[in-house]
């Protein structure tokens, strides 16, 4: 049971789009969130859904297990494989199909964090918006999208002559596996124009480690060859190089801090301008973001697995696996 997740639920059958389905996947008849799902399913007889309960191994990966059996009960040859704490806007379906393009494989919106309560929450908000989505929408930017699993557009029938829903078992998260099956056939991946926002609410500091600890670990096994610029990500690289210069120049030690005000403040503005969460929490949660990042790229190098809802993956040995 996600925070908020009547309200992400729900939020799937007031979409304004002439024509879908909403097809809710379950491992098991014993997830909690059911009963929830099958009230909503009564309370909205206007818009075709329905449960799908059942597991199909295919890979270590426990989401595309539980997901297969609602690809292959789709109507349409448009689906949005969407997680269940995402919030979906009226105009969801309108602003995927509009990134879409001819050379397109798959549209993806990576998650704006929203509604965090306590520091905790506030720090994961750090990491998910003025970090991951800067990084995301950038390399997006120059034709380098990366797909987020938090929502990801697909084509059916492009899928199916390339082999399948089978082939995003290849890596250990299914949306690093399409990212690579999508440049593979010499498609591009695309983002929304804007993110969807996933309310976070209450977050313990467990919480948030452990979760940027799988993802990196999850980048690391896929992706290492980028994995391993992530080192100079945030704040240390820039900021030891202004110490540097201060020192070898002899100029007052308050210099540094006017560069890291100069930092945090530009993405504190970023945050604003982009519309997402901003408190006066946030440069706190940006600076210890940034001293944890080079501890969770050492993390991700050394990590061997992780548990995830009870499941236990270990990304270095489950590459193609099917």
């Amino acid at each position: 049971m996600e925070n908020h997740i009547e309200e992400t639920l729900r939020s799937a059958f007031h979409l304004d789009y002439p024509r879908y389905e909403v097809i809710f996947c379950a491992a098991s008849a014993n997830d909690a969130a059911a009963p929830l799902v099958r009230r909503l399913i009564a309370a909205h007889p206007h818009v075709p859904a329905r449960l799908l309960i059942g597991n199909e191994t295919v890979s270590d990966n426990p989401k595309l297990n539980n997901v297969c059996k609602g690809w292959r009960a789709a109507a349409y040859d448009w689906i949005v494989m969407a997680d269940s704490n995402v919030l979906m806007p009226r105009d969801y379906i309108e602003r995927l199909r509009a990134a879409w393009r001819p050379d397109t494989g798959v549209v993806s919106s990576p998650p704006a964090g929203c509604r965090p309560q306590g520091f905790w929450a506030e720090l994961e908000c750090a990491f998910l918006n003025t970090h991951q989505l800067r990084w995301q929408y950038t390399a997006s930017a120059i034709g380098f999208g990366f797909a987020q699993g938090k929502s990801m557009l697909y084509r059916r029938s492009q899928i199916e002559r390339a082999g399948g829903i089978r082939l995003l078992a290849t890596e250990p998260a299914e949306d690093a596996a399409t990212t690579k099956l999508v440049r593979d056939l010499g498609l591009r991946v695309r983002l929304v124009d804007a993110p969807f926002e996933q309310p976070l609410g209450y977050r313990s500091a467990g919480e948030v480690w452990a979760r940027q600890l799988r993802w990196a670990q999850l980048r690391q096994a896929s992706f290492r060859q980028y994995y391993a610029l992530e080192l100079l990500a945030g704040s240390l690289a820039p900021l030891t190089a202004a110490a540097y210069v201060v020192a070898a120049l002899g100029l007052p030690l308050g210099s540094v801090i006017a560069v890291a005000a100069v930092w945090y403040g530009a993405e504190a503005a970023l945050a604003r301008a982009a519309g997402w969460h901003l408190s006066l929490r946030s440069p706190a949660a940006f600076i210890l973001r940034d001293i944890l990042l080079p501890l969770l790229w050492i993390g991700g190098c050394l990590g061997r697995g992780f548990v995830w809802r009870g499941n236990e993956m270990r990304p270095a040995e489950s590459r193609g696996a099917i």
